[in-house]
């Protein structure tokens, strides 16, 4: 029988030679493989880092798109709505008084600030390259608005809401600083106050980031659709910010001028303070009412939690002022109170507030709000700084 052949047999030395070339050989590839990687990174890293620079680019394209399209809306609104603001000039028992207004509707009424045409006289309005004489409608101290008028045609701006403004919107004013021409300014909601330095406003006034110089008071303060959302009032420090009062403030008062040629400020009676503990989510507590008054007269008592006047809801004390300030004399309001676990609604005729009979705009300095110290349903003091 033949054997079966056996394997080729090779030398050790040679086999040592071939574990040494298969070794090196492994090697290369490892350092080929490991070069190669390194390149893969090096290139998915500059393809990062492109994509990265195109992003930032595209980032800024995106931004410069925004600014000017910003800009172009800007632009559209001030060459709609500067047709319809004026400059006003006017003269007070100290010296001649400048300042900006708008029309509001096509027959001459205008808007304007009360440190503008409330205390001064022979009244001229500017617009469309032509000066005219104008007169006083009404001038309101509570509100810090007054209306004046023109015998002729006029344009208008649209009224829009205050109420739909937030912290951070955009808006516009349009005003004649300094005695120059009609000139936009371009700011944000920076809050919405109810005091200022210790004093109470009659309603909540809108602050702006809005740089405001002499001669801007009475100017229209715009949304972005080029609707009045206020009046421009007065200046903060630096003339760096101002308030404007919401326009619906100066509604309600042209709202009484239509009805009863005059401003008529509604008044109950009552004084509010913090409860001790929220009652159907408010704080805002009777603490006294006032003898022979409409609320005294319609059954409401002390203690009584207020919850609601007229359509304005009330969860705090400072709430009332913004309530009340809305409540004309003469018109019946529904007040809404709990006392216990009774939900009470009372009718409520309103009377002549006593300020409108002074001339009061603000709270009186330094009455804390949020302690157990009254704060009455309506309030007035001194005026405001100006612009």
């Amino acid at each position: 029988m033949r054997r079966a052949p056996r394997g080729l047999r090779v030398p050790v030395s040679q086999v040592k030679n071939l574990r040494l070339v298969m070794s090196h050989k492994a090697a290369l590839a490892l350092i080929f493989c490991l070069n190669a990687g390194s390149l893969f990174a090096e290139d998915q890293s500059a393809k990062t880092t492109g994509e990265k620079t195109k992003e930032m680019f595209e980032r800024a394209m995106s931004r410069a798109e925004s600014v000017t399209a910003a800009s172009q809306q800007i632009k559209d609104i001030f060459a709609r709505a500067a047709k319809a603001v004026v400059k006003i000039h006017g003269v007070d028992e100290h010296s001649e008084i400048c300042g900006t207004g708008f029309f509001i509707d096509p027959t001459g009424t205008l808007y304007t600030a009360y440190t503008v045409g409330g205390e001064a006289g022979n009244f001229t309005i500017e617009f469309g390259g032509k000066k005219y004489p104008a007169r006083q409608l009404l001038a309101d101290i509570r509100s810090g608005t007054a209306m004046l008028k023109i015998d002729e045609a006029t344009p208008a701006l649209p009224i829009g809401k205050s109420e739909q403004m937030e912290v951070a919107t955009p808006v516009v004013s349009i005003g004649f600083p300094l005695d120059l021409p009609e000139t936009p300014n371009f700011g944000m909601v920076a809050g919405f106050d109810r005091k200022y330095l210790g004093r109470y406003f009659s309603t909540t006034h809108m602050r702006l980031n809005l740089p405001s110089q002499r001669g801007e008071a009475g100017a229209p303060l715009l949304n972005m659709k080029g609707e009045v959302v206020g009046i421009v009032v007065s200046s903060l420090e630096n003339n760096s910010a101002c308030y404007a009062v919401p326009i619906e403030a100066a509604e309600k008062i042209r709202g009484d001028f239509m009805r009863f040629g005059e401003a008529r400020h509604g008044w109950v009676g009552i004084n509010v303070s913090l409860a001790r503990q929220p009652v159907e989510g408010s704080l805002a507590e009777m603490t006294q009412i006032m003898e022979d008054t409409p609320a005294a007269r319609s059954g409401i008592k002390a203690g009584d939690i207020l919850l609601q006047v007229g359509r304005k809801k009330v969860t705090q004390p400072e709430d009332v002022l913004d309530a009340s300030f809305f409540v004309t004399a003469g018109d019946v309001v529904p007040i809404t109170v709990m006392r216990g676990n009774q939900k009470l609604t009372f009718d409520v005729q309103a009377t002549m507030h006593p300020a409108s009979r002074t001339g009061l705009l603000l709270a009186a300095p330094g009455t804390p709000a949020m302690n157990q110290q009254a704060v009455p349903l309506s309030l007035g003091s001194d005026v405001p700084p100006t612009p």
